[in-house]
């Protein structure tokens, strides 16, 4: 009777409007076990316009022909190579859903193993797909869509859209083993937050406790939160349904920059700070500085209190000197701003920025890829 409370109670808070601003679960989170699986695959493409491998090059592909022929009762003689124009061998994966089932359809990707020039037009024969334990869970098969195409010159020269050795087969592959799932059976589900936070795996929890009673779910770590769950597999769903509605709001991310060298893109998040600090870079001069003011209230003989204010200010000056002025503690976005006013490139914040974690006033962790 007890999850027949519970799961009355979440019937109700299903209708209690959520603070927008707020993430579902399901949206930062994922269940233990529930997970995708990797499948892999070797067939042969054949009806392509000439633009097959060559086999002189390729020799996999010709023996993967004939052995393709002689399970049809078809034996070359010895010393005879097809020249297969028409042929290319191709390596499948794909991703099969949890709780997938045999008879269902799943999308299949087509790569060229050889030097098959182009896909296009061609189509797989039946190809196996096998897991991770080297069991058969689907049969691949179908005609491939490409959406790359190549042309070559009689001079040599050529012309390539996209990429035409790579092609797809929407529902290619039929599914015929189930992975087994181990819900049905689980008497405790474990939700894994994408990103690792210790405050956001304690607000999961005390949200999860708040609706469902104290000691219903308990943080293993910064990542892992435990949840009791009901005992048969339709309460279970009920009461994952639910879970994955519930919302909480996330802990920002933590103060970092990252900037990749290769090509010039910088993402700041947003509590990065910068402390007093003054920075040079060739021309460029940024300061960051404080402007305080004495306030002196009323007259002379009144019962107020002298008292230093401070005055936050930004100043940008386009001169020679290329000089800005921050208050302490001004965000990385302002100075951002600033440094694109004057025209300076990404480069010289960059190397700003470095000069400041140097110093130690940049309150942030620098992330160079």
């Amino acid at each position: 009777m007890l999850w027949h409370r519970v799961l009355s109670v979440i019937s109700l808070s299903l209708l209690i409007s959520i603070n927008a601003h707020a993430e579902r679960i399901k949206d930062i989170a994922s269940i233990a076990g529930v997970r995708d699986n990797h499948l892999v695959g070797y067939g042969l493409v054949v009806g392509l316009d000439g633009t097959g491998d060559q086999t002189s090059q390729t020799p996999f592909t010709t023996q993967s022909f004939k052995s393709m022929l002689q399970q049809y009762g078809i034996v070359l003689p010895q010393g005879v190579t097809p020249q297969l124009k028409n042929v290319a061998a191709v390596a499948l994966h794909a991703n099969l859903p949890p709780f997938s089932k045999p008879g269902q359809k799943v999308d299949i990707t087509v790569s060229s193993l050889g030097n098959s020039k182009s896909l296009r037009g061609g189509s797989l024969l039946m190809a196996p797909m096998k897991g991770a334990d080297g069991k058969i869970y689907a049969v691949a098969q179908g005609n491939l869509i490409v959406g790359g195409f190549g042309v070559n010159g009689s001079d040599g020269s050529k012309v390539t859209v996209n990429i035409p050795s790579v092609g797809r087969i929407p529902g290619g592959a039929t599914i015929e083993r189930e992975v087994p799932n181990p819900f049905a059976n689980m008497e405790k589900i474990v939700l894994n937050l994408n990103q690792g936070d210790f405050t956001t795996a304690n607000r999961v929890v005390q949200a999860i406790n708040n609706t469902l009673g104290p000691d219903s779910a308990q943080a293993l770590d910064a990542v892992s939160i435990q949840v009791l769950t009901p005992p048969t597999t339709t309460q279970k769903v009920e009461f994952v349904s639910f879970l994955e509605n519930l919302q909480v709001n996330p802990d920002s991310a933590p103060a970092r920059i990252i900037i990749n060298a290769r090509t010039g893109t910088i993402v700041i998040t947003d509590d990065v700070r910068i402390k007093l600090a003054a920075v040079a870079h060739g021309n460029l001069i940024v300061s960051v500085t404080a402007d305080p003011i004495v306030s002196q209230p009323g007259g002379a003989f009144n019962d107020g209190t002298t008292a230093v204010v401070g005055r936050d200010r930004i100043d940008v000056d386009n001169q020679n000197l290329r000089m800005f002025l921050f208050r302490p503690g001004v965000s990385l976005r302002e100075l951002v701003d600033a440094v694109n006013r004057v025209g300076a490139a990404p480069g010289d914040l960059v190397a700003m920025l470095e000069a400041l974690r140097q110093s130690g006033s940049l309150t942030a962790e620098l992330i160079v890829i």
